[in-house]
C-alpha cells in the first residue's frame, strides 16, 4: 500500500504567506536607504566646487586647441574639454536629483587658487603671445590645475559617500593622474619648467571636508 504525503492545509499555507509577507516587509523597513545630500553635505560642496574647477578646464582647454597645431596637445585639449563638459552635465544632474540648485557662492579667489585653479589674468594670457608661448603656459597652468583637482577628490575617495560620486572621484584621480604625467612630458619637451604646485595638493584635508557629514 502507498502512503499519500501529507496535504498542507490552506489555512496553513496562508499564514505561512503572511509570516514571510511580513518578513520581507521588515527587512525592507530596516535596509540603509541613502539620503538625499544637503546643502552642507560633503557631495554637495564636492560636486559645487568641482563643476567650478571644471569649467575653467573647459576654458583653458578650448583655447589652446584655437591656437596650438600639435596634434598631441590639440588631442590633450580635446579629451579634456569632452570629459570634462560630460562629468559637469553629469554633477549638474545629482544637484538637480537631489533637489539643490547648481549654483552656489563659489570657491573664494584664495580657495580657489589653492585648488591649483588660474587667475584671470593667466588665463587670458593664453590668447596673447605667440602660439610657442601660448603652449608652455597652457601646460604649465593645466598641470597645476590638475593637480589641485588630485587633491580635491582626496577627502570624497577617504570618506562615506554616495558611490556615484566616489566612482566620480575615483575617475579623476586617475584620468587627471595620467594626464599630469604626460603634460610634464610635452611641457619638457617645450623647455619649460612645472610651477610650483598648489597649496592644497600637499595637504591631504584638500576641500577641509573632513569634519562634514556626508548627509547633514
Amino acid at each position: 500500500m502507498t502512503r499519500r504525503a501529507p496535504s498542507i492545509s490552506p489555512r496553513v499555507l496562508a499564514a505561512s504567506a503572511l509570516v514571510l509577507a511580513a518578513l520581507l516587509a521588515a527587512l525592507l523597513l530596516l535596509a540603509p536607504r541613502l539620503a538625499k545630500p544637503g546643502e552642507s553635505s560633503t557631495e554637495t560642496r564636492f560636486v559645487r566646487e568641482m563643476i567650478q574647477h571644471h569649467t575653467q578646464a573647459v576654458d583653458m582647454a578650448t583655447r589652446i586647441r584655437d591656437r596650438s597645431t600639435d596634434r598631441t596637445l590639440r588631442s590633450l585639449a580635446l579629451d579634456i574639454q569632452l570629459s570634462q563638459q560630460e562629468q559637469i552635465g553629469q554633477m549638474r544632474g545629482w544637484l538637480t536629483l537631489w533637489g539643490l540648485p547648481w549654483g552656489g557662492a563659489g570657491m573664494s579667489a584664495e580657495h580657489a587658487a589653492a585648488m591649483g585653479m588660474a587667475t584671470p589674468a593667466e588665463v587670458n594670457n593664453l590668447d596673447t603671445g605667440t602660439p610657442a608661448q601660448a603652449e608652455r603656459e597652457f601646460l604649465q597652468l593645466m598641470i597645476r590645475h590638475h593637480q589641485g583637482a588630485v587633491a580635491m577628490v582626496k577627502p570624497v575617495l577617504s570618506g562615506q559617500v554616495r558611490p556615484e560620486v566616489l566612482a566620480l572621484a575615483r575617475q579623476i584621480n586617475a584620468t587627471q593622474g595620467a594626464e599630469i604625467r604626460l603634460m610634464t612630458s610635452l611641457l619638457e619637451t617645450r623647455g619649460g619648467q612645472a610651477l610650483p604646485a598648489p597649496s592644497a595638493a600637499g595637504s591631504m584635508d584638500g576641500m577641509d571636508m573632513g569634519g562634514t557629514s556626508p548627509h547633514p
